[in-house]
């Protein structure tokens, strides 16, 4: 397959565009509807979508002609093909020239573009008010869940067989399920039981399931409790959130449950407390002004009583960056913060070569993290630094950057660091580690797993961080050495020195390798179950101005099959944990876009982007079974009881990683739209 550039500069319309073209009308209603999920909502870009206005914009369009952008936009956006006019081109491109106050030709015959700033949102600052807004605008009538029985810490370290209480089922990270009841032998009989349509957005989800009722939440802070035997809905919520909050298209892979409340993390950096009986707002409390660019991409778990969650949209210059936080489920009042940037005075300030500590970016926390009772330690991955490459920073990787691309430890109680283990100091290229944390009990010995974007898969021992070995799960040209004392890896001369402007070219690219699509522990067979992609890409860093405000990313991209991958871009590997090595491995065309669920029915559940969702042998790597759904797979299976059966679940419907896999798989149909969650049961008149 030949290469293809994933563009990340001028105006890139979203993979989730309707199927229809959008009627012409002025430009800033076509960014909305088509660009602002890879843009954001005030055109500063994100990790999809490079700025449309300020020094990256204007460093390449300012001056020029309108005709110029819309020449480009016309050949090369979207990728995969355009859905807009020349006229609806014509008149996005006046609206960014607008947008950015820049001198150009207005191109003849284009609507007029709006050049304002956003107009002013609601300030919310009473639990009525925002219950009033956010309850849904259906005709549905809310009911009760009757005999709701609360969830208790007891029940959250041990859930019951048939419950899924947390983001990977357990407090662990597992992904691990104890049923029995489908398995290899009967596995082939699955059929759909139910399905329901969900609201338009990156679907990422993960749901829950408690005593038979499935909670479920949808794109744009919509949560829904439904019978999880039937489908049949019992309880909506729909939070009003500003629009300039929403950022990638909106993804929220998780929510919470403990005694009678539902937890949420919104898009406005807010907390959401609901009452699991009914959907009625318990508390809202807010961690940060989103309108500085702060918001959640994941939801907090529990631990400790403790409800756990970290911060989103650290990218941009400002005093204050990225952090994790306590706060009591009970009230919503912040128990403790702890920063995922080392400023001023902490430990590690040295290893940001003297910078500033508003222009201190990144250490995101993408991905939920997970939780030990018996050492009350709360583990969260942290995301690279900002901008991308080293040298945009006004750093060398001689600067650590901590507490970016890590690993943390912290008290649950009380936020503090107990540890901390850097995957690689310095980051330079997009290789963050910020993914899920997998806790097993082998030998003695205490451990974490975790695989970054460089698909190398780290185990450490979770009482201390001590490194306890690493297994490069694809074959990787970043790291020119990995120390087998401790870990520490070394970047290939030239990605080292590598300064703005330069190429950098990478195996595992910027997609990965390993990404949210998290990986699963097989128990019966102690394997790890690791979705991969085997892409490569090259980067080229920006000059990213160091200015208040500004920031981002600052890096361009293209990506590319691994060489020897034969088109083969999915990958799934089982590991085992003990010895580290690869058992068994299944390669195929289409990339894996969800994340794995294993049963002790010798199972391993995983859907991919050419519509399917796969069910293998766990001890072998054999397909025994796979369907075909209406749109992509994505987000995190999963299954329980209900009614006295066992269901699995995937959600289907992509989200702005559409922008690469439409142009690096284009043989590969892959529909707008199609938001839904998909439930499959064995027929009644199996043996179960």
């Amino acid at each position: 397959m030949r290469s293809h550039w994933i563009a990340l500069i001028g105006i890139a319309v979203a993979a989730i565009a309707a199927a229809e073209p959008a009627p012409i009308g002025p430009g800033e209603a076509l960014y909305e509807q088509h660009c602002r999920a890879c843009h954001g909502a005030t055109l500063l870009g994100s990790a999809h979508g490079t700025p449309l206005r300020g020094e990256g914009f204007l460093g390449r369009w300012g001056g020029r002609s309108h005709q110029a952008l819309l020449a480009y936009n016309l050949s090369a956006m979207p990728p995969g093909g355009s859905r807009l006019s020349e006229a609806e081109h014509a008149a996005l491109v006046d609206f960014l020239f607008a947008r950015n106050d820049a001198a150009g030709d207005r191109l003849p015959d284009a609507a007029q573009a709006a050049s304002g700033e956003a107009e002013a949102l609601d300030s919310w600052s009473g639990v009525a008010g925002v219950d009033e807004i956010a309850r849904s605008r259906s005709a549905f009538q809310n009911r009760v869940i009757d005999g709701f029985e609360p969830v208790s810490d007891a029940r959250l370290r041990d859930p019951p067989p048939g419950d899924w209480l947390h983001w990977r089922r357990t407090q662990d990270g597992q992904a691990h399920s104890p049923l029995t009841r489908i398995d290899r032998a009967n596995v082939d009989r699955l059929q759909l039981a139910w399905a329901v349509t969900m609201r338009d957005g990156s679907n990422q989800v993960t749901p829950l399931v408690h005593d038979g009722t499935l909670y479920l939440t949808h794109p744009d802070n919509v949560v829904q409790a439904l019978d999880a035997a039937t489908g049949e809905l019992i309880w909506e919520y729909a939070y009003n959130y500003p629009p300039a909050a929403k950022t990638l298209g909106g993804p929220l892979r998780n929510i919470a449950i403990q005694g009678d409340k539902v937890f949420i993390a919104t898009y406005d950096a807010a907390l959401v407390a609901l009452d699991a009986r009914t959907g009625e707002l318990a508390w809202r409390t807010v961690k940060a002004d989103y309108r500085q660019g702060y918001t959640h991409t994941s939801g907090p778990i529990l631990g400790g009583g403790v409800l756990l969650s970290g911060i989103n949209g650290c990218e941009r210059f400002q005093p204050e960056g990225c952090f994790v936080t306590g706060h009591d489920p009970a009230t919503g009042r912040e128990l403790w913060r702890t920063s995922t940037i080392a400023l001023p005075g902490d430990p590690g300030d040295e290893t940001w070569g003297g910078l500033a500590a508003e222009f201190r970016a990144g250490g995101d926390v993408w991905i939920a993290g997970s939780y030990d009772a018996e050492l009350g330690l709360y583990y969260v991955g942290t995301s690279q630094a900002k901008p991308w490459v080293a040298a945009s920073r006004g750093l060398t990787v001689a600067d650590a950057a901590l507490y970016t691309n890590s690993t943390l430890a912290l008290h649950a109680r009380t936020g503090a660091i107990a540890w901390h283990f850097q995957h690689a100091p310095g980051e330079t290229i997009d290789m963050e580690a910020g993914f899920e944390r997998v806790l097993i009990d082998r030998d003695g010995e205490q451990r974490l797993y975790t695989v970054g974007k460089d698909g190398i898969l780290w185990r450490l021992d979770r009482r201390t961080g001590r490194y306890l070995g690493h297994l490069e799960t694809l074959p990787q040209n970043i790291f020119s050495r990995i120390d087998p004392e401790t870990g520490r890896a070394s970047y290939r001369p030239d990605i080292a020195e590598a300064g703005v402007g330069d190429a950098i070219q990478a195996c595992p690219g910027i997609y990965g390798g390993h990404n949210w699509q998290a990986m699963a522990y097989s128990e019966a067979g102690n394997r790890l179950i690791i979705p991969l992609h085997r892409l490569c890409a090259d980067l080229v860093g920006r000059t990213v101005p160091k200015v208040a405000g500004e920031g981002g990313f600052g890096g361009d991209s293209r990506s590319y099959p691994m060489p020897g991958s034969d088109g083969l871009l999915g990958l799934l590997v089982a590991v085992d944990a003990d010895r580290m090595a690869p058992v068994w491995t299944h390669a195929q065309r289409a990339l894996f876009m969800t994340g794995a669920l294993a049963t002790a029915g010798g199972l391993v559940f995983i859907g991919d982007l050419d519509r399917y969702f796969k069910a293998f042998d766990a001890d072998t790597g054999k397909v025994l079974w796979q369907t075909r759904l209406g749109a992509p797979t994505h987000g995190y299976p999963i299954t329980y009881m209900a009614g006295g059966e066992q269901f699995v679940t995937v959600p289907t419907g992509m989200g702005v990683f559409r922008a690469m896999t439409a142009v690096i798989s284009p043989d590969i149909h892959q529909p707008a739209g199609g938001q839904a969650l998909y439930v499959f049961k064995l027929p009644v008149t199996s043996e179960q």
